[in-house]
């Protein structure tokens, strides 16, 4: 018994200093929770429950000289998830078990609401993801898209995107579903309470209500590259904003973003607000444009480039033009050409894929970015400088026979070996004859601006020389860049003995000085750099270097800097010469053997210059008689008493400047002068005009 009993009281005492202990322990765990690691608990409790948002500054917008929307802000309905918010559990395995289910009841709740709206351009592939309908690719049209298709993610993609925020920033929302009609998103927000992490976003969007017609200009934008992200998140960008990617979206970068505001909220369990905590700082609207283009000259423009080009056979063409007085760009226009709203919802890669590799690179601005030969256009540089240099006087003339022939240097006296330079109206079977420079220009003489340039061995006329010829060529803004307030602009190319001996190995040649003469050989032009010269010409030697924003406002309108026309040089060339020149243009559009006249317009004098230029390409072929393909050129400025206007088209592979450029102009130059008389009548006031007599 007392054995029994024994036994039995140490298990009393064993069982109460067990309790003991483990009371001890249990208090030991509080007093370690309570002293050691409460204010830890407290720092995390708070991170819970209190978030620092940074909502997204409205983005600037652009208008035209009129007052116009070029480019508005609109926004698009999203669902998204907050990682931090999603269900989580010590065992990784049962977290990402649970965040499954929920990923795979939230897409199947959104497809089975896009169903029951059921948008035409939508499609559901075998794992349940909805997709923009691929039956009828994306079309590089001449307008608006359609409003941008709604968009699902799959699970494994939510998935994939929720791990990697996770490593990053655990608040920032991973987008699932994106460009939602407003009934679907409402609906899907509905069920959010057991749906935790779920929250329904107001994203903002760029809408291009002229799309093709200004998308080389006005660019677009996109989300920030991975590879600059970091840069951008130094000057205060949120990691999910924006930016920039082309045109003028990527010039004005920094005046058009909208500033991020700060809020401090408080959050339920859901992760929804409940209260904002302190002041907070709103968001700064970016800063408004206003362009010096005129959209109703830059519709016509659009059309009757549209309508002069033969697509099959040319794969681009451009027009330009600009004010003669200022540099401003009244209009360009680059084709082909592709709607820039496609990238306003982010573009997929076939999508970019059809834009991209599409016939004439619609992605390029020809206008600035193309270099071509510039042809007889260019004739207007050893014109000028002939002039200025006492090359030739306007009463100088020179023979001019169909062809003439340039000895060898290395065997002058075999005639077998000389090289033949040509004139186009050789060509048709006939010559110019004795020619001064005016009538040279009228007439585009190749023969005259071979010797003008080059020199002449059987008269022991000189002639300018190349690097007179390429000085003044620089003068003329060829072979640098304008400066124009648009990305990748090229340079073009001014050929000398230098480059080419570094370029090719060869010394430099009496042809090669020909070839440059009439815009030939390896120089190289932008259609931009057409344009500046002959406004040039126009205005008397003033080289403006050509702007498209000529004022910036705040938000409320207010102007904020006013773009002032700035010039690059005053040509050293006198006024009695350059008029020379300009009375040679006036020959070629009015006189009666002139190679212009279907430019000429019955109210207004029309002063130009064409331009057919050869080129190589393999992929065309030569004619029946031999000859290489052309480009097509005309360049011209308006009214000829007191210039205003200068407009270049440049058409590729379109044949003769004469026949297809030159009617392409004076449409254009006929829409300018009608809107300007509508204007006039109607005594209204540009929206550039008013912002002009406003100070700053």
């Amino acid at each position: 018994m007392s054995s029994r009993s024994d036994r039995f009281l140490t298990r009393i005492f064993l069982l109460q200093a067990l309790t003991v202990l483990i009371f001890i322990a249990l208090l030991g765990k509080l007093a370690s929770l309570q002293f050691g690691r409460a204010q830890a608990f407290q720092e995390r409790a708070t991170f819970n429950r209190i978030r620092v948002v940074r909502p997204e500054g409205e983005r600037g917008v652009v208008y035209d000289r009129d007052g116009r929307m070029l480019v508005r802000n609109t926004a698009a309905f999203e669902i998204a998830l907050i990682p931090a918010d999603l269900p989580d559990d010590p065992d990784f395995v049962v977290s990402q078990q649970k965040r499954r289910v929920l990923y795979e009841e939230l897409t199947t709740l959104i497809n089975q609401a896009l169903w029951e709206v059921s948008p035409p351009d939508i499609e559901f592939e075998d794992d349940g993801k909805a997709v923009p309908s691929r039956r009828t690719p994306p079309p590089l049209t001449f307008g608006i898209n359609e409003p941008p298709s709604p968009s699902v993610m799959s699970v494994d993609e939510i998935d994939q995107l929720v791990l990697q925020r996770e490593a990053g920033s655990a608040f920032q929302p991973v987008v699932v579903a994106e460009n939602l009609p407003r009934d679907v998103a409402l609906r899907v927000i509905e069920e959010s309470y057991r749906l935790p992490g779920v929250v329904l976003q107001l994203q903002p969007r760029r809408e291009y209500p002229t799309g093709a017609k200004t998308a080389e200009i006005i660019g677009y934008t996109g989300p920030i590259p991975q590879e600059t992200m970091q840069s951008y998140l130094e000057r205060g960008y949120n990691a999910d904003a924006w930016v920039g990617w082309s045109g003028l979206e990527f010039v004005y970068e920094d005046y058009l973003r909208g500033k991020p505001g700060r809020k401090v909220i408080e959050v339920d369990v859901k992760g929804r607000e409940q209260a904002v905590l302190g002041e907070a700082i709103p968001p700064e609207p970016g800063k408004n444009l206003i362009l010096s283009l005129d959209m109703e000259l830059q519709e016509a423009m659009f059309q009757a480039l549209l309508n002069g080009v033969n697509s099959w056979r040319s794969e681009s063409a451009v027009a330009v033009a600009m004010d003669t007085r200022t540099g401003y760009i009244l209009g360009m226009v680059s084709l082909p050409t592709y709607d820039n709203n496609i990238f306003a919802d982010g573009i997929t890669a076939a999508e970019y894929a059809s834009i991209a590799e599409a016939r004439g690179e619609p992605l390029i601005n020809h206008a600035i970015s193309g270099i071509y030969p510039p042809g007889s256009t260019f004739k207007m540089v050893p014109a000028a400088a002939g002039l200025q240099e006492g090359v030739v006087t306007p009463r100088t003339r020179l023979n001019a026979p169909g062809i003439i022939y340039l000895p060898n240097r290395n065997f002058p006296d075999n005639p077998l070996l000389a090289q033949p330079f040509v004139c186009w109206i050789y060509k048709e079977g006939g010559y110019h004859g004795d020619v001064n420079l005016k009538e040279a220009l009228a007439q585009s003489c190749d023969i005259y601006f071979y010797k003008l340039g080059g020199g002449w061995y059987v008269t022991e006329f000189e002639g300018l020389g190349a690097p007179t010829l390429a000085e003044y060529a620089r003068l003329f803004g060829y072979g640098e860049p304008t400066g124009i307030d648009l990305p990748a602009e090229s340079a073009g190319l001014v050929p000398d003995a230098r480059w080419k001996r570094i370029a090719k190995g060869e010394r430099w040649v009496t042809g090669d000085t020909y070839n440059m003469s009439i815009g030939q050989g390896d120089v190289l032009a932008t259609p931009l750099q057409v344009t500046l010269m002959t406004a040039a010409v126009a205005n008397d030697g003033l080289l403006f270097r050509p702007q498209i924003v000529a004022a910036i406002t705040d938000s409320e309108g207010h102007l904020v800097e006013r773009r002032e026309p700035s010039l690059i040089r005053e040509l050293p060339i006198e006024s009695k010469w350059l008029d020379v020149v300009r009375e040679g243009m006036w020959m070629a559009v009015n006189w009666e053997y002139g190679t212009a006249p279907k430019a000429a317009l019955p109210d207004i004098v029309v002063a130009g210059k064409t331009g057919t230029a050869e080129f190589y390409d393999p992929d065309i072929p030569r004619d029946s008689r031999g000859n290489l393909p052309t480009h097509a050129w005309f360049t011209a400025f308006a009214p000829y008493e007191d210039p205003e206007i200068a407009v270049t088209v440049f058409v590729y592979n379109g044949g003769e400047g004469s026949a297809v450029a030159a009617p392409i102009t004076r449409d254009i130059l006929r829409s300018y002068f009608d809107i300007k008389a509508r204007d006039e009548a109607a005594g209204s006031r540009t929206l550039l005009e008013r912002m002009e007599a406003l100070q700053p």
